[in-house]
């Protein structure tokens, strides 16, 4: 009968053991009732077990429950393992509280269980007083309890808890190690995951699958191509490389880094994939911006895999990138068909996609068709009609949302819409949106801060850009960008200037962006100091080589009186386009270097730079300022029969400025009835001019009356008359066209000149009795007028086209703004010191003949820009050989 017994129970544990379904293991339990052994611990142990297996964790219950009290720690650590095994932690920490009450003691087996009932539940406070139970008891060194604490520890983020377990262990296997490293991965410490990682190599123990797809996100996040390489072979060599889930890490290794063609190879040797590769790949490719080739990728394997509702975002937003509207509707399509739920995400991803491809009648039903919409769908619809050219629809929206969303709008939303107030030039609406901005709180966000400046700027309003940026705490290199641009753009070059000594003295690192910025108002104050050290700038930062920086060098230097300066930069640059060329034929051009500047011409046709419109106004242009007629003519027909370059307008205007300035101004009017197009007021302008400088008053006068009838309120043609009538002595006419002007509120620019030294820019206007060392200037002056006259100099009152008393026509000319900036120079250089002035305005014909004279008398070459062109005085001569 014993023998019996002994059989019975080998084949019950057996025929458990054995049991492959819930049906058999309940005919199984059946027998074990029938034949009395449903109070063996042993057997109850097996069944609990054999049902939590079967996910039945109620049937497990039961069975311990026939054995309560249970007495055996064992039939306690299989209910417990049961309800964690089922995932019911709370159930678990229960049935280890009622454990702890009764009067049967824990063994090392129950708390591998009960640590990860508390990682469950990411139950830090019960995790930590069970590891006190642990080490009461002394069961700290045992390898699976330490294990399980490593591991609750490293779901939870507290490595350093992990850490510390982990380096008291005794003893430590590959599942130990592996815990830790995934631990330090999964939480973003990629470096010490790596460290862990490396260490594991020292003591010789073979990493696994889990070992490899725990490690490869640290490689991937911290770019180390090499390493990830090695271990991409040590996969291929170990045959880790059938598991999925690492070639999937492999996969995502290789998009990280930026390396697509290695993962297409892992992704076509895979064996197996799963929904996982499929995603990785398409939105690693996405990611990188190869757009065709992700939505390649998902047309290719449609037939291999489910696409779920990621892969369909992801291939709606290349969709967008590539415009192409087919495919966004075919996948539209498909995503309601499947029956996926749209979430707001996806549908602000839709308003997106269609916005793009121009569809916004979809993309608007797409909105309405939202029952929560948030910010980012607002913002997806607004931008939509921004990209659309629907200005006006956008600012609706965005009034809408205003209303709806209980002013919920964004820095994204401000940027969006302070940009079409900028487009716009709506200084009200751009006005009210900086309203809504300093209410919200939104101005301390830097970028729309930035936004602000521009937009102020672009409405003409750089006193507002000013105030916001000496209001904003924080500033970047955008922002200095943006206000430097500004002061520019109005002109204000004076605050520009303050603004860029500013910024030098600031901690911002400048960037390409902000030299492109300042060169040009160097360029326009001839602050020539500035420039040089802008350029040294440029070479410590290494922006020398950039095409960009070097044609703004040349610019520079170029109307800062450095024509060497200029040629050097294009002389060493590696990469001219047509702009370097035309930039520097244009400065051979400022200085009367026509033939240097035909030669440039002719060097940039050999080098294979096919001439456009614009070099062709600087070629002519620089012809003209040369006395070139012919070459001038003849490049004006090259443009026409070689180039086919139909002339604009400015082309007309070169050539007759070409005849005009070499008194040649019949051929000049004859050349204006041969012209295809009506000549504007700047082409007559040119051979008014001319016919003052050669005394023609008859042709003047009907130059004049032209003038006026084409451009009555532009207040430089006006002028130009007025002053050529004033000539004439016709102040009747004189009267007529200043009363015009004055009635229309019409005001000419005022005069100004400025000359910098000791890296100070002072402006003088004319007549400006506040000037620095003004009564010095005047004494110094007069000293020189009386050393003119020796030389035979009488002041021509012609160029005062006022009806005044000679004695009051010559104060005024003797108060011009260049004379003041010269003898300002001159008290505040060494003897024999070259001076350099700068005008605004065109100088006129005595303020040049007392230039010249200026020259000869104190010994000094003086270099004035004006309006048109560069006049280097020398000896009593003028480059310009008065032709100006």
């Amino acid at each position: 009968m014993q023998t019996t017994g002994v059989s019975s129970s080998s084949f019950i544990s057996k025929a458990l053991s054995s049991s492959s379904n819930l049906n058999e293991l309940r005919r199984v339990h059946a027998l074990v009732i029938s034949l009395g052994l449903d109070g063996s611990d042993f057997f109850s142990g097996k069944l609990i077990h054999k049902y939590s297996h079967f996910r039945e964790p109620a049937s497990s219950l039961s069975v311990f429950r026939r054995v309560s009290p249970a007495k055996n720690v064992y039939l306690w650590n299989s209910i417990i393992r049961a309800f964690c095994n089922n995932g019911l932690y709370p159930k678990a920490l229960e049935f280890y509280g009622k454990l702890r009450d009764s009067k049967v003691s824990p063994d090392k087996y129950t708390f591998p269980s009960v640590v990860k009932a508390c990682a469950g539940l990411f139950d830090a406070e019960t995790g930590d007083l069970v590891y006190e139970q642990i080490l009461e008891m002394g069961f700290e060194s045992d390898l699976y309890v330490g294990n399980a604490l490593v591991d609750m520890y490293s779901r939870m983020g507290l490595l350093g808890r992990a850490r510390q377990v982990f380096d008291a262990m005794p003893v430590r296997d590959l599942v130990s190690w592996n815990s830790l490293i995934s631990g330090y991965s999964s939480h973003g410490y990629y470096e010490e995951a790596l460290e862990i990682y490396n260490e594991l190599k020292k003591y010789w123990i073979v990493p696994d699958s889990f070992t490899v797809s725990s490690v490869l996100p640290a490689f991937a996040n911290l770019l180390v191509v090499k390493q990830g390489q090695g271990l991409h072979g040590f996969v291929l060599k170990s045959g880790v490389s059938s598991v999925v889930v690492v070639d999937n890490g492999l996969l995502a290794m290789y998009l990280k880094f930026s390396r697509p063609t290695d993962a297409r190879r892992v992704f076509d040797e895979m064996a197996v994939r799963d929904s996982i590769s499929y995603n990785t790949i398409i939105c690693g490719y996405l990611n990188l911006e190869m757009h065709e080739a992700s939505v390649r990728i998902f047309l290719e394997n449609l037939d291999q895999f489910k696409p779920d509702i990621l892969t369909a975002s992801s291939i709606l937003r290349a969709c967008g990138h590539l415009r192409d509207l087919g495919l966004a509707k075919y996948v539209h399509d498909y995503v309601l068909r499947a029956g996926f739920k749209l979430d707001t995400t996806v549908k602000n991803i839709l308003i997106d996609v269609y916005a793009k491809c121009a569809d916004m009648v979809t993309a608007r039903d797409v909105f309405k068709s939202m029952e929560c919409k948030d910010t980012v769908s607002w913002n997806s619809i607004i931008s939509g009609y921004i990209q659309n050219g629907d200005l006006s629809e956008a600012m609706k929206l965005f009034r809408l949302m205003m209303i709806i969303m209980e002013e919920q709008a964004d820095h994204i939303t401000y940027l969006m819409l302070i940009s079409v107030s900028t487009r716009l030039a709506d200084l009200k609406f751009g006005r009210g949106l900086h309203s809504n901005v300093m209410k919200s709180g939104i101005n301390f966000d830097l970028s729309v801060g930035n936004s602000l400046i521009d937009m102020y700027a672009k409405c003409g309003e750089v006193g507002d850009s000013l105030k916001i940026f000496n209001s904003m705490e924080t500033r970047d290199t955008v922002t200095w960008n943006t206000v430097i641009s500004a002061c520019v753009s109005s002109g204000d070059f004076a605050t520009g200037l303050q603004v860029t000594t500013q910024m030098r003295k600031s901690e911002v690192v400048p960037d390409m962006a902000t030299f492109l910025v300042t060169l040009p108002m160097c360029a326009s104050l001839a602050a020539k100091r500035l420039g040089k050290e802008i350029h040294c700038c440029l070479l410590r930062f290494g922006y020398e080589s950039e095409l960009q920086v070097g044609n703004a060098l040349i610019e520079m230097y170029s109307k800062c009186g450095c024509l060497e300066s200029s040629f050097r930069v294009f002389a060493h640059m590696s990469r001219r386009d047509i702009v370097t060329w035309t930039g520097m034929i244009y400065a051979y051009g400022m200085y009367g270097e026509g033939e240097k500047a035909l030669k440039t011409f002719a060097d940039m046709e050999k080098s294979g730079i096919v001439p456009d419109n614009v070099v062709f106004i600087a070629i002519i242009y620089a012809c003209s300022h040369s006395g070139l007629v012919e070459e001038g003519l003849a490049c004006f027909e090259k443009m026409k029969t070689h180039y086919k370059i139909d002339p604009m307008i400015e082309h007309y205007a070169c050539v007759v400025d070409l005849l005009s300035r070499s008194q040649k101004i019949s051929k000049a009017e004859e050349f204006i009835q041969t012209m295809p197009i009506k000549p504007d007021a700047s082409i007559w302008a040119s051979v008014l001019r001319a016919c003052r400088t050669s005394r023609d008053m008859e042709t003047a006068e009907r130059v004049s009356r032209k003038i006026i009838e084409l451009n009555p309120d532009d207040p430089g043609y006006s002028i130009l008359a007025s002053n050529a009538y004033a000539a004439l002595r016709k102040w009747d006419k004189v009267s007529l066209i200043r009363k015009s002007l004055n009635d229309k509120l019409i005001r000419k620019n005022p005069g100004y000149s400025w000359i910098e030294i000791g890296k100070i820019v002072h402006v003088f206007r004319a007549g400006d009795i506040s000037a620095p060392q003004s009564e010095a200037i005047h004494k110094s002056l007069e000293i020189l007028y009386s050393l003119m006259a020796k030389e035979g100099y009488i002041p021509n009152s012609k160029e005062v086209p006022q009806n005044l008393q000679e004695e009051e026509k010559r104060h005024l000319i003797c108060g011009h703004s260049e004379r003041l900036a010269i003898g300002f120079g001159l008290l505040n250089t060494e003897p024999g010191t070259p001076l350099q002035v700068m005008k605004n305005l065109r100088v006129c014909g005595d303020c040049h003949e007392v230039t010249k004279l200026i020259s000869k008398i104190v010994g000094r070459e003086i270099l004035v820009r004006d309006a048109n062109r560069f006049h280097l005085f020398k000896n009593g001569t003028c480059s310009c050989k008065d032709r100006w």
